[in-house]
């Protein structure tokens, strides 16, 4: 009788031992097309769904692979009906193609006459396609590339893209490689990505998506408009590009609140490409001001909405899609799937941490009591309450107090959610606050202090969660966050996930109020990370507070 790690269920869950010895290979075995729902200590369950299954499929995996990947690790006889049902949802991607016509121009071709047959019957794909060619070929019109794309998977038919791409304004770019090289990972990454054509690189924060994005802007040396989170970020590519490839200041446009250039290389911010006047999006010329050949999308987990709608019109310039994790908590991967584009390449992160790349990173959950005076009031508090009563405890001050002494001489980020907690805890310590009202030029100051080592503790709201290179720092205090935010929870550990000089390990701390909903978001938002592979260890705040 095998004795392995995963037990199989039919309901399509997984379970896998996680002390098991082979855990570690099964996680990486299965990552690739089961999604992580549960990571308690001993048990983590995980969920096969159509998206999952469609993006394996889209990035080479067959249904043979996944199903010899459950009978290899699968405790007991994995349910036969179980296994038909991944052979045929795999099935499912690509019987219908897009496809480049010699006359038509763009059409959508089925292998499976049928399945064309059921998909133009329904009333979502009225207007996306227009007359049939024959029995199993039918014209689309080129702008509704996208649009078409998102209603079939939505369809449960996911298309396979092979129409092609224009290449776009010609701009001569290359990587300048004097005294750096990429690294194995990063070329690799880049040469699925272009082999490809578009879709998604995750890679773990701290492990060089900036330059997976330059390496694809020589592939393609094309125009390019890379779309970032905001201005602090936008400046970071800038300066990056310029160190890395041949590009000049000169050649590159920075498009944001305070300054509208358009350039060869424009970098445009989320916030201007979304801000509306009079109900009108005023700034979608961007998208036609050149012709572009290649759309950078910085941190694809959080596009905004109207971002999607943008790009459901961009189906023909090559996109690719730069983010630590593909968790969105919107549920809308199925949107970045239709439109950015597949997974193309996915490097977890202990494997990056083993080979060196990233610092190795301990997480610790400190857990405390909600003051008893507090009890009554929390239980009697409306559900939208409670979670800032929680979070907010004053008790997390002397926690953090603690902490930072602990780890006196190291650069430690304090990360929270609400600004008046955030204000206490700055003053508390005696630390500069960052937020969103503080100016760039100030940000910008401030992170350079800790840079340089001027500034030891920084205390940051989640304007940090996101593209802030901080290489120097190696601890980071969660007080508080957005909800059961997996995304963020990723993103503020990869905070601190730069390798350090000395190759010391990196800690991540979450103080957590116990028996509240602060404990829940918190098990929660820990999820992904237990996916990658680490673990929490807990400890009580009145212990640690005793070493003292």
């Amino acid at each position: 009788m095998p004795n392995g790690p995963l037990i199989v269920q039919s309901d399509k869950t997984l379970l896998l031992e996680v002390d098991h010895e082979q855990a570690a290979a099964c996680r990486r075995a299965i990552a690739p097309f089961a999604e992580l729902e549960r990571a308690p200590e001993h048990i983590h369950t995980y969920r096969l769904t159509p998206l999952g299954l469609w993006t394996a499929r889209a990035a080479g995996h067959d249904a043979e692979q996944v199903v010899n990947t459950l009978l290899e690790y699968s405790r007991y006889p994995v349910p036969h009906g179980l296994l038909v049902d991944i052979a045929e949802t795999m099935a499912r991607y690509g019987r219908l193609q897009l496809l480049s016509h010699p006359t038509h121009g763009l059409v959508l071709h089925a292998t499976d006459i049928p399945v064309l047959t059921e998909v133009l019957r329904s009333k979502r794909t009225a207007g996306l396609v227009g007359a049939k060619i024959d029995e199993s070929t039918v014209v689309v019109h080129p702008s509704e590339r996208g649009h078409l794309k998102q209603v079939l998977v939505k369809l449960g038919w996911p298309a396979e893209d092979l129409a092609g791409y224009v290449d776009g304004e010609a701009h001569e770019i290359a990587l300048e490689t004097g005294e750096w090289s990429m690294r194995p990972y990063q070329a690799e990454a880049v040469e699925t990505f272009w082999h490809g054509g578009s879709g998604v690189v995750v890679l773990p924060c701290g492990a060089g998506k900036t330059i997976v994005g330059a390496g694809a802007m020589a592939e393609a040396k094309a125009t390019t408009l890379i779309l970032v989170t905001n201005t602090v970020s936008a400046r970071q590519w800038r300066d990056e590009l310029v160190r890395r490839t041949t590009l000049t200041p000169e050649e590159i446009g920075e498009y944001s609140g305070s300054r509208k250039e358009i350039r060869p290389v424009t970098i445009a911010t989320f916030e201007v490409l979304t801000s509306k006047l009079k109900g009108v999006y005023t700034h979608l010329e961007l998208l036609d001001a050149r012709d572009w050949g290649l759309i950078l999308y910085d941190e694809v987990h959080l596009l905004p909405a109207p971002i999607f709608r943008m790009t459901a019109d961009l189906q023909a310039r090559r996109r690719l899609g730069l983010t630590a994790t593909l968790v969105r908590e919107d549920g809308r991967e199925d949107e970045v799937f239709s439109l950015i584009g597949p997974k193309r390449y996915d490097a977890p992160w202990k494997d990056i941490e083993s080979q060196g790349w990233i610092a190795p990173a301990e997480c610790v959950e400190v857990r405390l009591d909600l003051p008893h005076a507090l009890r009554m009031a929390y239980a009697s508090a409306e559900p939208e309450d409670r979670y800032r009563m929680a979070s907010t405890a004053k008790a997390k001050t002397d926690v953090v107090r603690h902490l930072i002494a602990q780890h006196e001489g190291e650069q430690t980020l304090v990360i929270g959610q609400y600004l008046d907690q955030l204000e206490h805890l700055a003053e508390a310590v005696g630390a500069p606050l960052i937020t969103g009202a503080t100016t760039v030029n100030e940000r910008q100051r401030l992170f350079e202090g800790f840079r340089q080592g001027e500034i030891s503790t920084l205390v940051v709201s989640k304007v940090a969660n996101f593209s802030i290179d901080l290489p120097e720092a190696s601890v980071a205090i969660q007080v508080s966050g957005t909800f059961g935010s997996r995304q963020e929870e990723a993103q503020r550990l990869g905070r601190i996930m730069r390798p350090k000089a000395d190759g010391k390990t990196a800690h991540f701390y979450a103080v957590v109020t116990r028996d509240t909903v602060d404990a829940e978001f918190a098990a929660h938002r820990q999820r992904f990370l237990a996916e990658q592979g680490y673990a929490y260890t807990i400890v009580d705040a009145e212990d640690l507070l005793a070493q003292a």
